[in-house]
Formats: structure tokens, C-alpha cells, sequence
């Protein structure tokens, strides 16, 4: 089947565009765009056997349908030629059985999508690799794409640059200086991109490049690009796949910029229009108290909604008071029921570290998802009985100056419940024994 997709104004105003367009407005309205795609098309093969081909892609090694997301390539971006796919075999990640983790709160069936566990280490790369494989398309069919470009709080211009790498296509990265991990600053540069450390936060650096992709030949990459959606709204298809295509009763979510909340309910609408789920989960978006713009608003029912400026926080890639996506995140909310919760620097640093006691190791950002999720098992808004998909965004490996001033007791607000450091002994075997044995008491 010849499936199509187009770029379409999310305020639903007329007129359609095609997604290899430089375009990220509505040229109408000026509200952003998202992809839709040819649905009755889609629906001339039955939901089973949609189920059949996605779960044979699973296990197979053809191109490109081994990534976790070009094997939805139908789904996703069905007119992309099968040469510019730019895939680092990106999704597929363990959906993380929090057995241990979920009796301490007496939930039987919490699970952690651990999307960190992919090529830079963060769920960014579930949607870099649809837009760097359509920029990829544009240049070979003749567009003048120099470089693309985003603003990004880390884990973006990880991405950005990698999979621009793989396409040898240039990337510039514009970064909030010192409000990023080494560990995130170090990826874009070893990647080759242009790095620009700018003197302001995130929300500065994404009013700048806002103006730079207005430049010819400067491409945008940040998630006002529905593209990015693209391959982010894979995550929900893939965690109901991974449940034999039953679907969870909660999503949690840590909301920053909140594309990925859009995303998630993108992915749920299209199982749902295809016919292979029925049930609509609901959705909690976690911020961090320090930047919570969405949760102001949803305290105020989403009647008003106003910026702020975002203060530092240990979830530094969640520090964003101006979000692209709000209007996005607040109607996914409003279609699947949702929750807007927030945690304190002392509740993320604290879920995170119980969280890690069991088996994970949480980056600050699900730190924030499983303070929310405690929350609302305390107030009893989660039922004991209900399946909980936590999403861990990031690897905590990006991470490790967070846990070593977590367990030296050096973050500040924050008195660790559960430090835990290295013991220092002579390299004798008495000191040693007794330092085991006294442990195991």
C-alpha cells in the first residue's frame, strides 16, 4: 500500500504540508504542526495482522526493521526511502519489572521503561533518528540543508549530534553554560558538532535558535518539530507490545518541554483509531518543583497558563519554564484523564535513591516520575491492583555527580536516607573479614 503522511496544524485549520517542507508553524495560525497520517489507508490490513508484522519485525535483523522504531515504519514515516533511514538500532528497551521497588509501596505491577538504555542514553533517540533520516532525504533530493541544529538542556544535543554524525550531515548544539552534566557536554563535542555554550537557561538558548533556523539552510531539531514526535510516540506502541498488547492502567512521565507527553498520547490515539487496543490508560506528567509551569497550570484547571522562570534543579533536563509543547501536553492530559504532580529536590533525590536500592539506577528526571508516583499511591489516586509503566527517560550514568553528592551528603536541602560510601581498609584480610561480617550482622 501506498501510505502517506503530511504535516497538519494541530488547531485543526485547513490545509496540509508536506513533511520534507521546512515548515514548523501553521502558516494560518502560527500554532504548531503534527504529523497525520492516512488512516483509512493504514486500515486496509486488520489490526492482527498490524500485530503480526510488528511483532515479526521484533526478532529480525532486515533493514532497517531491527530499530524499535523503523520496524512501525508504516506508523512513523512511511514515505521514507529505506537508504536514508539513519538508525543506531534505537528503541526496544527493556520494560523494567520494579518488582522489589513497587512492594516497598505495595504495588505488585510497577514496571520502569528504561528508554535511557539506548545509543546516547536517553529517550532523545527515538525521535532523532526519524528527523535526521527525512533531513537526510530533503539534502538527496535537493534541499539546501547545511546543518541542523536545537537548544537543548544535554540529551538532545547528544542526539542531534550523533545521528547527524552517522548521516554526515553537520550539527550545532546551543547549550545553557554550566547547567549541564560533563557527561552531556562531552557527547556533542566528541560527535563533531559546533558547540555554543551560551550565558542563560535553556529557554534563552531556544528563543536564540529559534531565530538561527529561520536562517537558509538551518534546520530545526528541537521537539516543536513534530517529527521528533514521530519516533517518541513509539515508546507507548512499544510498551503495549511488550505487554502482549494489553495496555497498563498508568503512564508516568517527567515532563520538561513536554513533547514526550504529546508523543505518548500520539501513540496511544493511533493503536486505538487502528483497532488493536481499546482500554486508555491514564497519563501523569511529573515536573520538578523548580520548574513546574504545567503543573501551575493544571492547579489552576488549565484555564491559565503562564511561563516562569525555571530555578536550578537536580533534573536539570526537565529545567525548562517556557515549554514548546504545552497546548500539546494539555490536551493529551485532557484526553486520557490525566494528573500533573511535581516533586521537590529532597523527593526526586530521595525516590531516586530507594528506587536504586532495588536495582535501578535512576537519573534525576525518573527520580522526579517516582516521587510523583509515590504521591499518588499515598493520596490513593493509584489503586494497589493497577499496572504502572514508570518512564525513565535517561541513563543515570549521565548522571554520576548527582549519586556521589547524593551518598557524600552534598546536595544542598537534601538529608540522604540512604547514603552509602566506600569503606577505606589496609589490604589485610582481618580488616577486611571483620568489615564483611560486621555488615552482615
Amino acid at each position: 500500500m501506498d501510505y502517506k503522511c503530511a504535516f497538519r496544524c494541530v488547531a485543526g485549520c485547513e490545509g496540509s504540508y508536506d513533511v520534507e517542507q521546512v515548515i514548523y508553524h501553521c502558516p494560518k495560525c502560527g500554532e504548531l504542526l503534527e504529523v497525520q497520517h492516512d488512516l483509512e489507508a493504514l486500515k486496509t490490513r486488520s489490526p492482527a495482522a498490524w500485530v503480526r508484522l510488528f511483532d515479526e519485525r521484533k526478532s529480525s535483523n532486515r533493514w532497517p526493521y531491527a530499530s524499535g522504531i523503523w520496524g512501525k515504519k508504516e506508523w512513523v514515516m512511511p514515505g521514507l526511502e529505506d537508504d536514508c533511514v539513519v538508525s543506531l538500532n534505537e528503541g526496544g528497551t527493556n520494560l523494567f519489572w520494579a518488582e522489589r521497588y513497587g512492594q516497598t509501596l505495595g504495588l505488585a505491577d510497577l514496571w520502569i521503561k528504561l528508554c535511557g538504555n539506548s545509543h546516547t542514553g536517553s529517550f532523545k533517540d527515538l525521535g532523532m533518528t526519524v528527523l535526521v533520516s527525512v533531513v537526510k532525504q530533503m539534502i538527496k533530493h535537493g534541499k539546501p540543508i547545511k546543518a541542523i541544529v536545537c537548544a537543548s538542556t544535554g540529551d538532545t544535543s547528544a542526539a542531534v549530534a550523533a545521528y547527524s554524525a552517522a548521516a554526515g550531515i553537520r550539527s550545532a548544539v546551543l547549550l545553557p553554560r554550566g547547567k549541564v552534566t560533563t557527561a552531556q557536554l562531552v557527547q556533542p563535542l566528541a560527535n563533531g558538532a559546533l558547540v555554543c555554550a551560551l550565558d542563560t537557561d535553556f529557554d534563552g538558548c531556544m528563543a536564540i535558535v529559534q531565530r538561527l533556523a529561520q536562517e537558509d539552510g538551518v534546520y530545526l531539531a528541537n521537539s516543536m518539530n513534530s517529527l521528533r514526535l514521530e519516533g517518541q510516540k513509539t515508546v507507548a506502541i512499544e510498551v503495549v507490545q511488550q505487554f502482549d498488547w494489553e495496555v497498563p492502567d498508568w503512564f508516568i512521565i517527567p515532563g520538561g518541554n513536554l513533547g514526550n507527553v504529546s508523543a505518548l498520547g500520539s501513540g496511544l490515539d493511533m493503536m486505538q483509531a487502528m483497532g488493536l487496543i481499546s482500554k486508555r490508560p491514564r497519563i501523569c506528567v511529573a515536573q520538578a518543583e523548580a520548574a513546574n509551569p504545567l503543573y501551575l497550570a493544571y492547579k489552576k484547571g488549565f484555564d491559565k497558563y503562564e511561563p516562569i522562570t525555571a530555578l536550578a534543579t537536580e533534573a536539570s533536563a526537565i529545567r525548562i519554564g517556557n515549554p514548546i509543547s504545552i497546548r500539546r501536553a494539555i490536551r493529551t492530559l485532557e484526553r486520557y484523564n490525566g494528573v500533573v504532580e511535581q516533586a521537590s529536590e529532597s523527593e526526586l533525590a530521595e525516590a531516586a535513591a530507594a528506587a536504586d536500592r532495588t536495582g535501578t539506577f535512576a537519573c534525576p528526571h525518573t527520580g522526579v516520575a517516582l516521587a510523583a508516583l509515590v504521591k499518588l499511591v499515598q493520596r490513593g489516586e493509584i489503586k494497589k491492583q493497577e499496572r504502572v509503566v514508570v518512564i525513565s527517560t535517561a541513563s543515570g550514568l549521565k548522571f554520576t555527580d548527582f549519586k556521589v553528592r547524593y551518598h557524600e551528603g552534598r546536595i544542598e536541602g537534601v538529608n540522604s536516607r540512604f547514603p552509602n560510601q566506600p569503606i577505606s581498609l589496609p589490604s589485610e584480610y582481618e580488616a577486611v573479614k571483620k568489615a564483611v561480617l560486621s555488615a552482615l550482622e
